[in-house]
Parts: structure tokens; C-alpha cells; sequence
């Protein structure tokens, strides 16, 4: 138990990010492929869908950002915002998270007692394989954070990577070798967020 509290402890929100990571490609796509594989999904319904981005594909992400936010930020804000994409385009790649809504279309029609449910149910396995996914790169000594740039880029991104329209992106995350360590954060008092009865 305390391997993989400690493992929980040690994931942090990594913006310093640089390219050269020890593991290849193939073995971040297998770590990230085994954690959409066993991730859980209400009914078993298996509706994630990820996209992992390496080296130039990586680098068209973060400029097809950018160019989306130059047209929304103040000009004397652009420089800053500009700072903040480059450091994810730094990374090694980055991880496209989605949701197929055929498959959430599909449940509601075959279960409609719980219809209203599995929007629910499928951001909360959504965020499961997510947590998952970034726990397991911080295992292996890579440096991640969750970015949401959607609904934004949405039509950009199935444009350009030619993705089903039924794929809802639901948040990306850039990886990398670790540049700098996060900062120390502080916690409330678990007991203003446990309660214990027995």
C-alpha cells in the first residue's frame, strides 16, 4: 500500500518540460495504451478515445493553440500567453483525452432509466483514465499537467487529425522530461474533508 501512495504523493503538475525522456515512444504509447485499455467506464462501456502526439504533430498542436488564442488575448497579454504554450510545446508530446458521445448515444438509448446519467459518467471515467494516465507517466520520471484548451481547437483538431465528429475532447496533456519540480502546496486538514464513522 504505502508503493502506490507514495506513487499518488509524487504526481504533481509539471510546467518546465523538456524533450528528451528515457523511455521511447513505443513505451510511452504501450504505458498510456494499458491505462485506456484497464480504466474503468460505467457498463463497461470503453468510450475513451486518445490521441498521443510526438515531435512535429506535437509542435502543430501548440502552434494551432496559440494562433486560436492570438485572435482572443489583449496584445499586451500575448507575449505571456505566447511563454505559456511554448512551455508546453517543449514537452516530449502531448496526450488528446476524448469521449465518444456514439457510445454514450448508445447507452442512453439501451438504458433510459439512467439516460440522464451518463454525461456524468463519462466525464468521471474520463477523469479516471486521465489521473491514470498521468500518475503512470510520473512513475516512469515524466513531468505532466491537464490543460483544457476545448471547446476552442475541437473542430481544428478533428480537422486536422481527420477524427470522428462523435469524439468529444475533453482536456489535453503535455508531457515530458521533468525541467523544473513543481512548488510545495499546502493541504487543508483532513478532518475537514474525512468523516469517519464506525
Amino acid at each position: 500500500m504505502t508503493d502506490i501512495i507514495e506513487t499518488f504523493k509524487n504526481r504533481r503538475s509539471i510546467y518546465s518540460l523538456g524533450r528528451k525522456v528515457k523511455l521511447s515512444q513505443a513505451q510511452i504509447s504501450s504505458i498510456i495504451g494499458d491505462c485506456v485499455k484497464y480504466a474503468p467506464s460505467a457498463f463497461n462501456s470503453q468510450s475513451a478515445r486518445v490521441v498521443i502526439l510526438f515531435d512535429k504533430e506535437n509542435q502543430k498542436f501548440w502552434h494551432m493553440v496559440l494562433e486560436h488564442l492570438r485572435s482572443l488575448t489583449p496584445a499586451d497579454k500575448f507575449a505571456q500567453t505566447a511563454n505559456k504554450i511554448a512551455s508546453f510545446a517543449a514537452g516530449a508530446g502531448t496526450i488528446l483525452f476524448f469521449e465518444d458521445q456514439e457510445v454514450i448515444t448508445e447507452l442512453e438509448n439501451k438504458f433510459p432509466l439512467y439516460k440522464e446519467a451518463f454525461a456524468k459518467y463519462s466525464y468521471q471515467s474520463s477523469g479516471m483514465l486521465q489521473y491514470m494516465v498521468w500518475t503512470a507517466l510520473s512513475a516512469n520520471n515524466i513531468g505532466a499537467s491537464l490543460q483544457h484548451y476545448n471547446p476552442l481547437i475541437d473542430d481544428d483538431v478533428k480537422s486536422y487529425w481527420q477524427l470522428p465528429s462523435s469524439w468529444i475532447l475533453m482536456s489535453q496533456m503535455p508531457f515530458g522530461a521533468i525541467k523544473a519540480q513543481a512548488d510545495d502546496k499546502d493541504f487543508l486538514p483532513l478532518d475537514e474533508r474525512v468523516k469517519i464513522f464506525a
